[in-house]
């Protein structure tokens, strides 16, 4: 600017240049944040931008149905709501608390408490498993942050009938017991995942694409056939509650496959309502406790003695005078049976001459015919949780280890573990693995010759007799193979007189279709009530006098088996009483020391 006598001269020119340089530069800012913003930086922007937006939101998926063999569910998936909210939403309109407390059936002001300890979340759970109508009458409240998510809910018809083998699924329909476990991957399929736009009040504008399929769970055909299922469940309950017993387990094998037809345990539990519930109820007893098998156990020191060679079915024993006294220790039987061949041993269930065949043998032929029919580890049925039960090794025998293992003391074994040792004898010595899954294919192996199954088999047909030990398993019209047990519980290394009753058997035995394993832990000590023979076996007659109706066997003793007893020509009634002396062969297999 300059002044001309007086007059001041404005540098038009100058200013313009200025003006223009300024808006050059601020043009040039903004293209330079335009391409920052649209091209630079384009992508972080644009998922700031969706972020306030878009959600991916998870497809829920249908868990898989279990069935048993015939289709019956057994397992299946309820559709259900879960309320959701977006915490910092709600908590703008304080004023919708109540109202939303109300419709939840909650505490106001634990609601609050909850909102304000999460608001830094972007969703929580307020209320799960709603029955969809619930659900939508509390959206139709239209209250700012509030939606709703479809979610499944396990239910299982058969309750507790099923309860062990089934298992349950948590609160997120993951499988966390039994066979919902076993096969979660199986069951639970994979949620999709779809991209959608919301508006600030978190509602569901438009669907933008779809992220990931889902992928329903695929169902579950299980070998359990359910009619059996229950039949055991009922019959060992009733011997429960009639022996006034702790706990109990019955196992039903399909011979020929290997598969697990039923398997019940009491006490039991309502899988549907799992409030206060006693933790040791929902053990599968069947397959993770284990028990000293006792006389169960004699079949397989049978079998070792024949396939030694040393002994014959017709090799006499004398159990004269009816104790034994070895390496400072009293085995004892009930009565003096005098001379027993084989099958006499098992027919009176002789502690003794089970002892002197089992000290005849080396320590590592008893062992390797135990170890041969799976004792001592897991069946293979793929459960989780499953005991390998006990068998030491032979090494860590000593004399009257030898001797009180023979007839079945000194190890333990599961229900199911016994069942599928009963089951290689009636597959004519083949071992096959259990399964819980129809139609599964698992290789089998021999293990026994043939000759020597078919002739414990026989031996234990002399069981059922009103001779032997168990009269009241029998079942009619049909041939039952068996073998009573009675153990007493080992406590704190010594045992008292707390028992196990088990039984043992296979049917028909001419030609085996079923075994069956009842096991009743701690009946009511009165008199002689406590022996497997009047414990077990009458819930091992029971249920498989129905078990083949259903199955529709064909009968192999038409002829009516029983000649002579309480009713010819007809199972045994557990209520009828036995002659005293049926009942006292069945010993508790006690050792007692000198």
């Amino acid at each position: 600017m300059k002044t001309t006598r007086g007059k001041v001269i404005v540098n038009t020119r100058g200013r313009l240049y200025v003006v223009l340089m300024v808006l050059a530069l601020g043009s040039t800012a903004l293209v330079v944040r335009a391409v920052d913003l649209q091209v630079v930086r384009k992508d972080f922007y644009q998922e700031q931008g969706d972020a306030r937006y878009l959600r991916d939101i998870a497809i829920p998926v249908s868990r898989g149905m279990i069935t048993d063999r015939n289709g019956e569910p057994l397992a299946v998936s309820t559709p259900l709501d879960a309320i959701w909210a977006v915490p910092q939403d709600l908590l703008d309109h304080a004023d919708r608390f109540n109202e939303l407390a109300k419709a939840l059936d909650v505490d106001a002001e634990e609601l609050q408490r909850q909102l304000v300890s999460k608001s830094d979340k972007q969703f929580i759970p307020l209320k799960r498993h709603l029955n969809p109508d619930d659900a939508a009458a509390i959206l139709n409240l239209r209250i700012p942050g509030i939606s709703s998510q479809r979610e499944y809910q396990r239910y299982y018809p058969s309750g507790e009938v099923m309860a062990h083998v089934i298992g349950f699924t948590n609160n997120d329909d993951r499988g966390q017991e039994g066979l919902e476990l076993a096969f979660d991957d199986w069951l639970s399929g994979k949620p999709g995942v779809k991209r959608v736009m919301q508006d600030r009040l978190g509602h569901v504008v438009e669907s933008v694409e779809l992220v990931r399929e889902p992928k329903p769970g695929r169902d579950l055909a299980l070998s359990i056939d359910r009619r059996l299922q229950y039949l055991a469940y009922r019959e060992l309950k009733l011997a429960i509650d009639k022996n006034k017993a702790k706990s109990g387990s019955m196992v039903i094998l399909d011979v020929a496959t290997g598969e697990i037809l039923a398997m019940v345990n009491q006490p039991s539990f309502n899988p549907n309502s799992r409030i206060n519930i006693d933790f040791s109820a929902r053990r599968n007893r069947a397959m993770t406790d284990v028990v000293e098998p006792g006389s169960t156990m004699k079949p397989f020191t049978i079998a070792a003695a024949l396939e030694s060679g040393k002994w014959k079915p017709t090799s006499m024993v004398d159990t004269s005078p009816g104790t034994f006294q070895y390496y400072g220790y009293t085995i004892r039987d009930t009565h003096n049976h005098g001379m027993l061949n084989l099958t006499g041993i098992l027919t009176k269930s002789s502690n003794i001459g089970a002892a002197k065949i089992g000290i005849s043998m080396d320590r590592e032929v008893l062992y390797n015919m135990f170890n041969r029919f799976g004792f001592g580890q897991t069946t293979g049925s793929g459960y989780p949780g499953e005991s390998p039960g006990v068998l030491a090794p032979a090494n860590k025998w000593g004399p009257v280890e030898k001797a009180t293992i023979s007839y079945g003391y000194g190890l333990s074994v599961t229900p199911l573990q016994l069942a599928n040792g009963y089951a290689a004898l009636a597959r004519g010595g083949r071992s096959h693995p259990p399964t819980f899954v129809k139609d599964a294919v698992n290789p089998d192996a021999a293990i026994l010759d043939p000759q020597i199954a078919q002739t414990i088999i026989g031996m234990l047909e002399t069981v059922i007799t009103p001779e032997g030990t168990a009269p009241q398993a029998a079942v009619k019209n049909f041939l039952v193979a068996g073998k009573t047990g009675t153990s007493r519980r080992a406590v704190g290394g010594s045992y008292e007189s707390r028992y196990v009753s088990l039984f043992a058997g296979i049917v028909p035995a001419s030609a085996p279709r079923l075994v069956g394993v009842v096991v009743i832990n701690d009946p009511a000590v009165n008199g002689n009530s406590y022996y497997g023979g009047l414990v077990s076996a009458p819930v091992f007659g029971k249920v498989m006098a129905d078990a083949l109706r259903l199955l529709d066997v064909p009968p192999d003793n038409i002829k009516n088996w029983y000649t002579s007893g309480p009713q010819a020509g007809q199972a045994i009634d557990a209520t009828m009483p036995l002659p005293l002396t049926a009942a006292e062969e069945e010993n508790s297999a006690e050792v007692v020391p000198e």
